[in-house]
């Protein structure tokens, strides 16, 4: 049923189904459309929810098919932020631990309304880096899969008052997870595209900005080197593969930082990319208790 590609870092590179990221985005959606039925919000938000996870599978499959250049893909995201805007989803009053907290509603930006700041302008950044840098760190079995997991599960922990939207989203994404980890499945840039809509969409929802931009700092870093070197030496990361470890003569990637002039297996890597953004979770978690 599915399309099949060249896993790079296995031995005899074999071809494993691709694409499967739909089927988390066809349980999230279903589950949201039916949560919003059964009215148990009294607002939008399940809907809301589902429908960026609809733009983001269709962003994705929409790569996935046309192969998209950066230059126009990293854009796409501002268009599945629209739903957020559109129907005023979250709260203009965004938590930090530096600055306390910040109410656009009170501020006036050039003439502008800072709630339309907000809407129009903070929603759509954070949406764009979020699906951006997520869907950058990529290229091993689990980083698509394992390392979003974390960070939602993370954003299910620090909002109690809206898990329920989580529940089947998140169970869904574990377990393709479980199966793209030992290398059964690729969840392709559909998976990736939607689950970093999902990340950033649930917590502008869910008013936890600040525990989704602490719990991706991994994915910043990543994304800062790829781009650094990228516009300063044109240079890409790439990543060999000697038939059975992982190892970098340069640093332009998380992946080749972590594997700069040592062989490391695949899941080592992805092991120890994992603890950076568990740790980093947990660190948005603290930070959002003392902040409350």
């Amino acid at each position: 049923m599915f399309p099949k590609a060249v896993d790079y870092h296995k031995p005899n590179r074999p071809l494993v189904p691709n694409g499967l990221g739909v089927i988390y985005v066809l349980a999230s959606v279903v589950f949201l459309f039916l949560l919003h039925f059964s009215h148990t919000f009294s607002d939008n938000s399940p809907l809301t929810l589902a429908v960026c996870i609809l733009f983001g599978g269709f962003m994705g499959l929409m790569d996935d098919w046309m192969d998209l250049r950066w230059r126009y893909k990293a854009f796409l995201p501002i268009i599945a932020s629209l739903p957020l805007a559109v129907l005023r989803q979250g709260t203009p009053i965004m938590s930090t631990y530096f600055w306390g907290k910040i109410d656009f509603r009170v501020i006036n930006f050039f003439g502008i309304p800072g709630e339309y700041l907000f809407y129009f302008g903070v929603i759509p950044l954070i949406v764009t880096i979020t699906t951006n840098t997520v869907n950058q760190l990529g290229g091993l079995n689990g980083l698509e899969t394992l390392c979003p997991s974390i960070v939602l599960f993370g954003l299910f922990l620090a909002s109690p008052e809206f898990q329920v939207m989580l529940y089947v989203p998140l169970l869904a994404y574990v377990i393709l997870s479980y199966f793209n980890v030992r290398g059964k499945l690729f969840v392709g840039n559909t998976g990736s595209f939607a689950i970093g809509i999902t990340l950033a969409s649930f917590a502008i929802i869910a008013n936890r900005e600040q525990t989704l931009i602490i719990s991706i700092l991994p994915y910043v870093l990543n994304s800062s080197l790829i781009l650094l070197s990228f516009f300063f030496s044109g240079s890409k990361a790439n990543v060999s593969f000697d038939g059975e470890k992982l190892s970098s003569d340069h640093r332009r990637s998380l992946v080749t930082l972590i594997t700069y002039k040592r062989r490391m297996s695949e899941r080592q890597v992805v092991a120890i990319i994992a603890l950076l953004i568990a740790l980093s979770t947990c660190a948005a978690l603290l930070v959002e208790w003392f902040t409350l």
